[in-house]
């Protein structure tokens, strides 16, 4: 996929890659600015994005630069989430297995996915020597196919995690054979662009979304490339369809949005709006989000070209 990258970035030669690590904190606010201040701190790194979700009990930070300075800035992040978030009390509605939940790397300029999963391999042999925190291999990067999937090396959660590692099958590509007491473990790998795009409906019935997130993700046979949990977000008083475009050239941001809202009529619920988490490609968008997807604060920094060319 092509990107409005800057010229200038061209010309030094290097890979751009981006890095969209998924913290598991979001409601201390003091938290999650000192874990993006250690991505931001990192030489030749540009801090693009931060969004952090209460209800999700989550962070999602988007960086970019090269290969050696990313991995600089992953273990930095490591670092200071080992320090500040202990998953033992740690309750949201996203499932996670770690502090630093999941790491994916994304080639962007003059970079390539085989170069991805190679960063993210070796920034997980990293990871696990020197924190001692276990890391499964996602997606591009994965060892074997029943690992490819990041819903699969998630399922249980940490709760579970230890008694699942006790299974061969699933067994840490890097790191011990047992979670870290307080961070869990960590998947990491290389992948295309996702978007990460919720629906909200304007309705309290958590079985609602349930249904809705069941009939349209496509391991039940709904939309190709989307995958969708149900979320309660009680501090709104509302439910929401939480979706994966793992590939929005198949299933577009308004095909999903308008499944959403289709079903949701079946089930005599409404959409109230929809809500993007990180940033955008800018080929994903429809001529007017804040009108077609009724898309909350929508506004250009949120589109993935328009925050590499203010940062870079």
């Amino acid at each position: 996929m092509n990107y409005a990258v800057p010229a200038v970035w061209y010309k030094t030669g290097v890979g751009l890659i981006e890095c969209i690590p998924n913290i598991s904190e979001g409601r201390r606010p003091e938290v999650v600015a000192d874990l993006a201040a250690a991505v931001r701190n990192t030489p030749a790194i540009r801090l693009l994005d931060v969004t952090a979700d209460a209800s999700h009990h989550r962070s999602v930070l988007t960086f970019a630069g090269p290969p050696s300075a990313l991995s600089a800035a992953v273990l930095a992040l490591v670092e200071r989430a080992v320090a500040t978030v202990d998953l033992r009390t740690h309750t949201g509605e996203h499932p996670r297995i770690g502090a630093v939940d999941v790491v994916p790397f994304v080639p962007l300029a003059g970079a390539t996915l085989d170069e991805c999963v190679s960063l993210a391999r070796d920034t997980a042999a990293l990871v696990a020597t020197r924190f001692q925190i276990p890391v499964y291999l996602y997606e591009a990067a994965a060892t074997a196919p029943h690992r490819k999937n990041l819903a699969d090396v998630r399922r249980g959660g940490f709760e579970h995690l230890a008694t699942r590692m006790q299974d061969p099958a699933w067994a840490p590509d890097f790191g011990p054979a047992h979670p870290h007491p307080t961070a869990g473990a960590m998947a990491m790998g290389a992948r295309g662009p996702l978007i990460a795009f919720n629906v909200n409906l304007a309705d309290t019935r958590f079985e609602v979304a349930r249904a809705i997130a069941g009939e349209i993700r496509e391991r039940a046979g709904g939309l190709p490339c989307v995958k969708a949990i149900p979320v309660r977000l009680a501090d709104r008083g509302l439910v929401q369809v939480s979706m994966n475009l793992t590939d929005f050239h198949r299933t577009s941001m308004t095909a999903a949005f308008d499944a959403v809202e289709r079903a949701a009529a079946r089930y005599g619920a409404m959409v109230l709006e929809s809500e993007l988490i990180g940033l955008v490609p800018e080929a994903a968008l429809p001529a007017d989000p804040a009108v077609r997807l009724r898309l909350r604060g929508y506004t250009r920094s949120m589109v993935l070209e328009e925050r590499l060319a203010q940062c870079l």
